[in-house]
Formats: C-alpha cells, sequence, structure tokens
C-alpha cells in the first residue's frame, strides 16, 4: 500500500481503535473509521448508552495462557504500552488537564491497575492450564510474579513483598479447608471506556478521521463489485470507495461478511453487577483495588467446573462487575440470505440474562463473597462479541475479496491487547502476514474438528438465546436474605 492509500475501518472499538492508530503511526494518511455510535461524545461509556463490548466499565489484564505462549508474550508487550499510557495521563492531569479525553479529567486519571489477578480453583487440584501457565511463567523468566497458595515459599514472598492479603481474599482455607490459587502480580484490570477514549484521542492527533454517526457512520453493506475499488455503503444511502476496507465491527462483524460464518460467530457473555452503597465504608475499603484482586472462579477447568465466572474490585463509583463466560448466547437472524448471529441489540437492547448465568454468578457470590448478598443484584447486561473457531483472532484478508480484510474474533480476551495489537494487523495488511507468528496465528482457516467452540451447533443448538429464561428483576433477589 502506498501511504496516501485511502483505507477505511468499520468499527470503533478494540481492534478498529488499535488497527488505525497504528496505521498512522506507520504513515498512512487517508485513514477513515465508521461507527454508528458516536463513541467521541460519550466517551465510549456505557452508562449514557454506548453498546459494544469495547465500551464496559473494565476488562481483565492477565498473562496466563496455559500453553499459548505467544498470547502471552503480547499480553506483556501490551503492559509495557499502559505502563506508558497511565504516565502520558498522569503526566497530562498534572499539567494540562484541558487537553485530555472529557472522560478522564473525571475521576481517577488513570487506566489500569496492577490489582494483581487471583486465578482461584473451584477443584482441590490445579487443572493442566493452571500447571503449564506456571511452566511458560518459569520459561519467560517472570515466575516470581506468580503466588501459588499452596507453595511455602511463594507464600513467604508474598508476605514480604506486601501480596499475602490477596492470596485468599474469599478465606475458602479457612472457611472450606482447601484453596488452590495463583496470584498474579503483575496483572488487574483497566478502566475500559475511559482507555478506549484514550486510545482514539492519539488515533485522531495522529490524523484519523472518525464518521460517528447512527446514518453516516453505521455501514450497511461493502460492495466489492470492482475488486480493485471496494465500497463501505452507510445507512444514509452514500457510498464511500477506499483503496482497502477492514471490517472490525465486534459483534456486528459476522453479519457484515457472511462469508465468515462458521470461522467466527457473535456471541453474548452475561454479565451483573452489585452496587455498593456509599454509607458502607467498611465494603467500599474491602473491595477497593487496593485490597481485593480481579478473581476468577473454575475458569478453564474443563469437566472439573462448571463455574467459569470472573469478577473484578468496585470501581471508583463502587460498582462491582461480575461475569459468567461458561455459555456463550447467540442470536440468530436473516442476513444475505443466510442464518447468521448477530447482537441483539440490533433490534432491542436486552438487559436481562438467561436464568442459568443468573444462578452461576448468585452462587458465585453466595459460596465466595457471602457479605455481597444481602445487597442483590443492581443490573445485568448481554455483552456482545464475536467467537472464532479456536479462540484466536482472525485478522486476514477475506477470500474472493482482496481489498477486504477482516479484524474480529476477538473471543472475549482482546481488549488488553488495545495498546499493541495494531502493530500486528498493520504487518498483516502489507502482506507480510506469512512472516510473523501472529500472521500466522490469525490467518483464514477452516476446522474438521467435530467440535469447533460451539459454532458447529448453528440455530438448533442449545445456546439460542430466544430458547432460554431471562432472569427478571425478582430473580435478582437472593431469597435466603429476604425478611
Amino acid at each position: 500500500m502506498q501511504e496516501d492509500a485511502k483505507i477505511l475501518i468499520v468499527g470503533s472499538g478494540v481492534f478498529g481503535l488499535s488497527t488505525a492508530l497504528w496505521l498512522a503511526r506507520a504513515g498512512y494518511r487517508r485513514v477513515t473509521v465508521f461507527d454508528m455510535q458516536d463513541t467521541e461524545t460519550a466517551g465510549y461509556d456505557p452508562g449514557v448508552g454506548i453498546e459494544s463490548a469495547s465500551a464496559d466499565i473494565n476488562k481483565i489484564i492477565r498473562f496466563s495462557y496455559g500453553d499459548e505462549i505467544e498470547y502471552q508474550r503480547l499480553a506483556s508487550q501490551a503492559a509495557e504500552i499502559w505502563d506508558k499510557w497511565n504516565q502520558q495521563i498522569a503526566s497530562l492531569a498534572t499539567e494540562r488537564r484541558d487537553e485530555l479525553p472529557e472522560v478522564l479529567q473525571k475521576g481517577e486519571p488513570k487506566l489500569w491497575y496492577k490489582c494483581g489477578f487471583l486465578r482461584m480453583g473451584a477443584a482441590s487440584e490445579f487443572s493442566d492450564y493452571e500447571i503449564q501457565t506456571l511452566r511458560n511463567m518459569e520459561k519467560e523468566g517472570v515466575r516470581g510474579t506468580q503466588f501459588k497458595s499452596d507453595d511455602d515459599a511463594d507464600i513467604e514472598r508474598a508476605s514480604r513483598t506486601g501480596w499475602a492479603h490477596k492470596l485468599d481474599v474469599c478465606r475458602r482455607q479457612e472457611r472450606f479447608g482447601v484453596h488452590k490459587a495463583v496470584l498474579d502480580s503483575s496483572a488487574g484490570f483497566v478502566v475500559a471506556y475511559k482507555a478506549c477514549a484514550w486510545a482514539q484521542h492519539l488515533a485522531r492527533k495522529a490524523g484519523v478521521e472518525f464518521i460517528l454517526h447512527p446514518t453516516k457512520g453505521r455501514v450497511v453493506g461493502v460492495d466489492t463489485s470492482n475488486p480493485d475499488k471496494p465500497v463501505v455503503r452507510t445507512v444514509d444511502g452514500v457510498t464511500h470507495e477506499g483503496y482497502l476496507v477492514v471490517v472490525a465491527g465486534g459483534g456486528w462483524t459476522a453479519g457484515l461478511l457472511p462469508e465468515a460464518d462458521g470461522l467466527i460467530e457473535t456471541t453474548a457473555g452475561s454479565v451483573a453487577t452489585i452496587q455498593l452503597p456509599k454509607d458502607r465504608q467498611d465494603l467500599w475499603e474491602r473491595f477497593s483495588p487496593e485490597n481485593f484482586p480481579v478473581v476468577t472462579w473454575g475458569m478453564h477447568e474443563g469437566r472439573v467446573s462448571d463455574k467459569d465466572i470472573y469478577s473484578f474490585p468496585r470501581d471508583e463509583n463502587g460498582v462491582i462487575k461480575i461475569g459468567f463466560r461458561k455459555t456463550k448466547w447467540t442470536n440468530y437472524d436473516d442476513v444475505a440470505g443466510k442464518r447468521i448471529s448477530i447482537p441483539k441489540a440490533v433490534h432491542a437492547k436486552e438487559t436481562n440474562i438467561p436464568i442459568p448465568a443468573l444462578e452461576a454468578v448468585k452462587e458465585y457470590i453466595s459460596v465466595n463473597l457471602p457479605e455481597l448478598a444481602g445487597l442483590g443484584i443492581s443490573s445485568t447486561r448481554l455483552c456482545w462479541y464475536t467467537d472464532s473457531i479456536d479462540n484466536s483472532f482472525v485478522v486476514d484478508f477475506v477470500p474472493g475479496r482482496p481489498r477486504v480484510a477482516v479484524c474480529s474474533g476477538g473471543s472475549g480476551h482482546g481488549f488488553k491487547f488495545l495498546p499493541v495489537l495494531g502493530r500486528e494487523v498493520v504487518r498483516i495488511l502489507e502482506g507480510k502476514g506469512a512472516e510473523t507468528v501472529y500472521g500466522r496465528m490469525w490467518k483464514w482457516r477452516t476446522s474438521d474438528k467435530e467440535k469447533r467452540n460451539g459454532l458447529e451447533e448453528g440455530e438448533d443448538g442449545p445456546r439460542v438465546l430466544g430458547k432460554q429464561r431471562l432472569a427478571s428483576r425478582e430473580d435478582w433477589v437472593f431469597r435466603e436474605h429476604v425478611s
């Protein structure tokens, strides 16, 4: 590509933002990002109605990837930039606060919190995934950041370095006599909506143009009838011709690229929140990032566990977010003559989650955080994103459409790579994908496996949202706490 090539990006979430930012840094001067939501004015804040997996209150920063050491390494590279972004923002907040995006002028001017990440098992032994993760941490020379709950040397080191209070925050050893967990002191979380606002701010400063509007920015089709001049068509009837189109639409990607059906699938995770009362200073202190880590319960334990729960410390508004990952829901509709899963938000935003998801969240609270049960659930929602057949990203040119690329398949773990993902995407767009480990990992692919991350189920499968009973507000209450 020439530096004056017109590059059109669909989607201003993590994948689109990172791609745009790194294209601009690589010298491409005509990069335009389309989105149907005004993410700039709203600052990506989900509290004002932005509907996107990227527009969230927080996301996990982790380095534990089992035997997938390439993702562990990429996450470590991203963490170095997260650190730099924190430093840049802190400096601006002190010297030129008005130059920060508006959402970063409010509250604490900080994106990422290294509060630790407690990988808490639900079984009596460590999973193979956890054992392999620790081997890879050792291989990379960062085993010292990991504290194993049953290792005397690790416990002593945690005490000496100030991490002991986060090794068993749910008091499982005391209450149940068993606690199998690993605390990663290098991990934590980012304030997701502020991070996206900051990345968009950097992209604009680098020369990227954004069209963020419900009609002017909403892409409804990608026309490649002239393969040398791909066209993006927006809902207002306007066509935009480019040299290259990159579809990075998150949960909306599969609907714009029906040929990706079978490789990626739009799914929804289930999220619930608990609002801490402002007069409960004891809870505010207990669940602060200083005292409470990000926690997962029973994730990556295969058949041993049906938990797959994660939770965060409270945010600056006293909100604790808890998510259920075991089952990811689908929502099928007609798209270009095919039945494809698309976000429910296209038609009507769904704020209720299926009963099994709510019950799993309530079990996690009842078993591990019983002091929160009396508060009840404050809100629930579905978080729509895109899974791939193997949970690895999909970044490649679309077969048969040489000037159209897909940048998707975040599979629920893409956000942490926001600062660095676009670096690898640009290499792929420049035709160097076969030369890089990530280009080979993320290429367009098929699978002949019987199980393909649930994509083999289709509309007949058990995860279809329309087949579920959704939880009502009455279900949010913990019955044993009703007076």
